[in-house]
């Protein structure tokens, strides 16, 4: 990793750059700037607090704002496009790249922020994301199933993999033979690699868990046999076919879980936070992480709730 003016960065092969957007915690969300010749484009942007980061990080790359042509969400949730309207301002001539689910709430962000609200309060969302800026409605590109676009003539495929939400496409890059994933395959901090490799799980947040669906997205991912996936959370990972299983696994067992507590009662949001907990330290001591559990907690514990409060949606839609 690279920090020069409070950014932090890395660089990969083919023009691909992850830059923290300093969301919550270092090495925690990130957008990818991709760049071929003198064009521009973002995959996933962050929040409003993160347009600093990702501006700053095209003048080191020495990139004109007016050669930004996509800013790309791989779906609405708030830490990966609530800075995109922002963006947008910044970039003039960039277009927004969303799948058709997720357009209109670019343009009109109110269920957005009101959901989001619901979720963390109030004081919690303005830390986190600051202003949600509207997106005007002529700079948006709808992107379905198969759609491209070309940035200086290097193809981005749109693929469609619901499962973690509705709203939500891939894009598969010709030239890395790899997917930009946003939450589709999963959560992998960097942290926690080991010899073993990278530590992977399923990110279950509210409101459109479909497990079910998202164990056919993972294997349609599979079959364009990609080299590499670049996570929103976080960064660049490679042997995704192993991964690919362990986050089937990880799907279903945090399905399991649900199952096994869904009618608890008033005690249910505390026995299941608690439980995916340790499921999640558990498969870290499997993959043998050297940090002490107590730091190993201390990341995962928006994690688990998040994951709690979704599982629990989705739980009480299908089960009573």
């Amino acid at each position: 990793m690279t920090v020069m003016n409070n950014v932090l960065f890395e660089d990969h092969d083919y023009q691909i750059t992850t830059i923290d957007t300093s969301f919550v915690r270092p090495h925690l969300a990130a957008s990818h700037l991709i760049i071929e010749g003198q064009e521009a484009a973002y995959v996933d942007c962050g929040t409003s607090h993160s347009a600093s980061h990702l501006l700053e990080t095209l003048h080191l790359k020495k990139i004109p704002v007016e050669n930004v042509k996509y800013v790309i969400v791989t779906h609405v949730h708030l830490d990966h496009a609530g800075g995109a309207g922002k963006l947008m301002q910044l970039f003039p001539q960039a277009q927004l790249v969303v799948h058709p689910r997720g357009a209109k709430h670019m343009i009109d962000p109110t269920l957005l922020i009101e959901g989001a609200t619901a979720v963390y309060g109030k004081t919690a969302f303005q830390s986190h994301y600051g202003e949600i800026t509207p997106v005007p409605e002529a700079r948006v590109i709808e992107a379905g199933e198969g759609d491209t676009v070309a940035l200086n003539g290097r193809t981005l495929t749109f693929v469609d993999t619901p499962g973690h939400a509705r709203h939500h496409f891939c894009i598969f890059d010709e030239h890395s033979q790899s997917f930009f994933t946003g939450d589709t395959f999963g959560i992998s901090y960097r942290e926690f690699d080991t010899e073993a490799g990278a530590f992977i799980f399923a990110t279950t947040t509210p409101v459109q868990l479909e497990p079910d669906i998202w164990h056919q997205s993972i294997d349609r991912l599979m079959t364009w046999q990609p080299k590499a996936m670049y996570l929103t959370h976080y960064g660049k990972v490679i042997h995704v076919s192993q991964l690919a299983n362990k986050l089937h696994h990880s799907i279903n067992k945090l399905v399991e879980i649900i199952t096994s507590v869904g009618d608890s009662g008033d005690q249910r949001h505390t026995l299941l936070i608690d439980t995916i907990m340790n499921y999640f330290l558990e498969e870290l001591k499997v993959h043998s992480c050297r940090l002490p559990k107590e730091t190993c907690r201390r990341m995962l514990t928006m994690d688990a709730t998040l994951n709690a409060q979704g599982l629990e949606l989705w739980w009480d839609k299908h089960h009573k």
